[in-house]
């Protein structure tokens, strides 16, 4: 099914404005001028753990130590990202270290 140019234009129109609404909402509700609400505060401290927690049982959901390479890929990769994380503490850094790593791995070792 192909979209005609109106329904192109539409769709492009409002992928800009819910774009737009997700980066400058943040900054009208809370300017820099108000304290920031408790409830606020506590989701930036919290959701981090969070998303990292529900990676992690997103990627070793389907892992099977019985068979193919054991789950070695994935624990080396765990490994990588604890390390990095621990030493770095950049958690975007580790994700994508350890996703490199788990995807070099996964190559060599012919999965």
């Amino acid at each position: 099914m192909n979209m005609t140019l109106t329904q192109q234009i539409i769709t492009i129109g409002m992928v800009v404005i819910g774009t737009m609404l997700t980066r400058f909402l943040p900054f009208i509700l809370f300017p820099k001028n108000r304290e920031t609400p408790k409830h606020i505060q506590y989701l930036g401290k919290a959701l981090p753990s969070a998303v990292f927690g529900l990676l992690i049982v997103y990627c070793l959901k389907n892992v099977d130590i019985l068979s193919g390479t054991h789950g070695i890929p994935e624990l080396i990769a765990i490994i990588v990202v604890i390390a990095l994380h621990l030493w770095k503490r950049q958690m975007l850094f580790s994700i994508a270290a350890g996703t490199v790593c788990y995807m070099v791995l996964v190559q060599w070792m012919g999965v």
